[in-house]
């Protein structure tokens, strides 16, 4: 189980996450939704343990997060990590090294569903095609927690029905998998609850089984209703 309680993130002046609250439990997969600046990626990087808290915790399986956590929470930036000599082997081998719980197999298998191939220079990968192989990377590691943050930017449909079919192919009822993106109606048929963040604020978390069934709203729907307030 992951908590965040009370949690703000100020930077300076600024305000990134405003007293956010909200239990997310393994078995699900969330759509983390909001505009540019909304809080979603800073709420994720203290997730993963890469920045602090100003106020409040974050929780996994109740303890706050640490450096042990790490061992268990994938997380995808958007920022480019890797180095342009590399390839999607050494990509593989470097994570290999860097976490435990990576699993060389599973990332050889992702690379073939992602249609690469283990000898691809990074310097020459089109933005689809490392789109994919951050996401082969990441869902590589055996962990109980995986966050994606934007992991359909920039590609085209194809490209993004073989990123969806990996992430789901990977995931298991143990899982805690989420994922942030502009593309809303993508993870329409993949998602199965919607956290909505607006100006650093959580406006809620919503069903959508619960939400289609019981008033006919798809999450593009609840989101037009939200942001256009």
């Amino acid at each position: 189980m992951l908590e965040s309680v009370n949690v703000t993130k100020k930077f300076l002046n600024k305000v990134a996450v405003d007293n956010v609250s909200m239990t997310l439990e393994p078995g699900h997969i969330y759509a983390l939704l909001g505009p540019n600046g909304s809080g979603k990626t800073t709420w994720m990087k203290m997730v993963a343990g890469l920045i602090k808290p100003t106020s409040g915790v974050i929780l996994y399986k109740g303890a706050p997060v640490s450096i042990e956590s790490r061992k268990e929470i994938a997380y995808m930036s958007t920022e480019p990590y890797f180095y342009d000599w590399m390839t999607v082997l050494d990509v593989g081998k470097y994570y290999q090294d860097f976490f435990g719980d990576f699993d060389f197999n599973k990332y050889a298998r992702l690379i073939d569903l992602m249609e690469l191939s283990m000898d691809l220079k990074l310097k020459n990968l089109s933005s689809g095609m490392m789109a994919k192989l951050k996401v082969a990377a990441t869902m590589g590691r055996n962990s109980k927690i995986y966050m994606l943050d934007e992991p359909l930017n920039g590609i085209d449909l194809l490209a993004r029905d073989q990123v969806m079919k990996a992430v789901l192919t990977e995931t298991s009822p143990d899982n805690i998998l989420i994922i942030s993106s502009h593309l809303v109606e993508e993870l329409e048929s993949v998602v199965d609850r919607a956290i909505f963040i607006k100006e650093a604020k959580l406006q809620g978390i919503y069903d959508l089984e619960l939400m289609r069934s019981g008033s006919g709203v798809s999450i593009a729907d609840k989101y037009r209703e939200v942001y256009a307030r």
